[in-house]
Formats: structure tokens, C-alpha cells, sequence
């Protein structure tokens, strides 16, 4: 029944039928099949591209209902990468899943990358080590990178191209010696514009100390159209690709976009006060 070229026709006139080819050939890595995870791989996977590597440790409980793509009353207690290899093989059948189940560290981050175009963040906020495993593995291989963060109802943008500022450069977490200010570092870099900020209603559901923080079904489908939008462009080298310093930042709520640039990352004057800032919000 499954026939690649009809299922995928209605992409032709944005591609072209050589582009979507390309696309169908291509390999994306994906790290976390929960929020963003998933909702990147099923958008990749409608795009056409035909071959993944996923990976994410972590089974679906009730508390993901809100945002995640695999989570439903028939899935409980599921692996996320089953579920998600198995939704996305239920759109191409003939797509090639490599499903790391236990994570990402350094001893399978190496066959994690193996073969792959394209890196697309989307681990969870807190998860500091496995991201800065996988950034660096990427940078060394010249993986292009694209991180795409869900935050109050809109999304924060990235991207990361072999030969521009590396992630470090950005977000310099070398510079501080705490897994907290790391984490601080990496919000700020995110979100420069911190659009989201000033309608957070209960600033009680976030907590640092016990690596939570709300969310919303919004953001994560705009993610997953502006990573899916650049994993076009830059898979198929057309377009222009903002890449850091730059970033991009646009909150539905708020109905604003900005463009963010940050050309020092964060060892810029005003990334220092910021973090100052958020030190003192995000630790009380």
C-alpha cells in the first residue's frame, strides 16, 4: 500500500522532486523522542527524510499528556523510542530507525553520529552532560546543529554550521564551574530576548534544585516547524541559515519575533548581567 513518491507528493512545488529525493536519503539524529523530540521526528518524517537515529531513556508516564507527541492512555509505561520508531514507521514504513534506548554518553555517542547530516537537539533542558557529550561530538565531526527551545508559548532558536561559532564559544560553559550556573549559561544563551518571561503565572513550577519547569503543547509545535524548516534548508543547502551568534526568538502570546545576536556568545557585557539576573531568580 505504502508508496513513497504519492505519500510525499504534496511536498513537490516547495521541493523539488530531486530535492526530495535528496531528503529521502539524508540521516538526521534526534536526541529525546519526548516534547520536542518527538514532535521533530514525525515532522521530519512527513518530510520525507527516511533514516534516523533516536535515543532517549525514558518511558511515557501521565505527566507528558500535555505536549508529547507518543503519549497517550495506550502507551503508559511505553519507551519513548518504541513508541516514536513505531509512529513514525506508521508514516514510512521504509524508514530506517536506530533506536538508542538508553541514552546518550560518551561511549555510544560516537555510532549515535554515525552516518548522520544533521543534528537535531532535543533533550530535555536539564539534561547538561549528555547535550555537551553529544554538542562536542558534533562539532568535532562537522555535524551542523540546530536546537530548537520550547519556551512559555514560543520558541527559541539555534544553529549551529561547521566552520561558524562553535556552541562553546556561545555559551561558554567552561566558564563557570556549577552544573546551576552551566544551566543558567545555557538559558540565557537560548533565550537572549526572554520573550517568555513577563507572563509566567506561577513562578513556583520552576525549580532549578528540582529540574522542572511548566510547558506547553503551543511550543513545541512551533519548534518543530522552525528546526523541520532549517533541517530543509540546510540539508538540501538552499536558503539562508542564521547560524550563531544569531538566533531567533518568536513568542505566539506575546506577538512578537525578534532576531537575536549575541557576537561575543555569553562572555558579551550584557550576557553577564543577564546572567546575574537569572542567578538570583532561578536560585531562590
Amino acid at each position: 500500500m505504502f508508496d513513497y513518491d504519492k505519500a510525499f507528493s504534496r511536498n513537490i512545488g516547495w521541493v523539488t522532486n530531486e530535492e526530495q529525493q535528496s531528503l529521502r536519503n539524508k540521516r538526521v539524529a534526534i536526541a529525546g523522542a519526548g516534547g520536542v523530540g518527538g514532535v521533530h521526528l514525525l515532522t521530519l518524517a512527513r518530510l520525507g527524510i527516511a533514516n534516523f537515529n533516536i535515543s532517549d531513556f525514558d518511558d511515557f508516564e501521565v505527566h507528558n499528556f500535555n505536549r508529547q507527541s507518543g503519549a497517550f492512555i495506550s502507551t503508559l509505561g511505553e519507551q519513548k523510542v518504541d513508541v516514536m520508531e513505531r509512529m513514525a514507521k506508521d508514516i514510512n514504513p521504509d524508514a530506517d530507525i536506530k533506536s538508542f534506548p538508553e541514552g546518550i554518553y560518551s561511549h555510544n555517542v560516537d555510532d549515535f553520529l554515525d552516518g548522520v547530516d544533521l543534528y537535531v537537539d532535543a533533550l530535555d533542558f536539564f539534561a547538561l552532560d549528555a547535550r555537551k557529550t553529544v554538542f562536542q561530538k558534533c562539532y568535532e565531526k562537522n555535524i551542523p546543529v540546530v536546537t530548537a527551545a520550547p519556551l512559555g508559548m514560543g520558541c527559541a532558536f539555534l544553529c549551529f554550521m561547521p566552520g561558524k561559532m562553535s556552541y562553546e564559544e556561545y555559551f561558554r560553559f567552561k566558564d563557570k564551574s556549577t552544573e546551576d550556573e552551566q544551566l543558567i549559561q545555557f538559558l540565557i544563551g537560548l533565550s537572549p530576548a526572554m520573550l517568555q518571561r513577563s507572563y509566567l503565572v506561577d513562578e513556583t513550577r520552576v525549580s532549578f534544585k528540582q529540574k522542572k519547569g511548566p510547558s506547553t503543547p503551543m511550543a513545541v509545535n512551533l519548534c518543530a516547524g522552525i528546526a523541520g524548516t532549517y533541517a530543509l534548508k540546510i540539508l538540501l543547502n538552499r536558503g539562508d541559515v542564521l547560524c550563531a551568534p544569531h538566533g531567533l526568538h518568536f513568542d505566539a502570546y506575546r506577538n512578537k519575533f525578534v532576531k537575536t545576536w549575541r557576537p561575543f556568545g555569553n562572555r558579551s557585557i550584557i550576557a553577564k548581567i543577564m546572567f546575574k539576573i537569572a542567578k538570583r531568580i532561578v536560585m531562590k
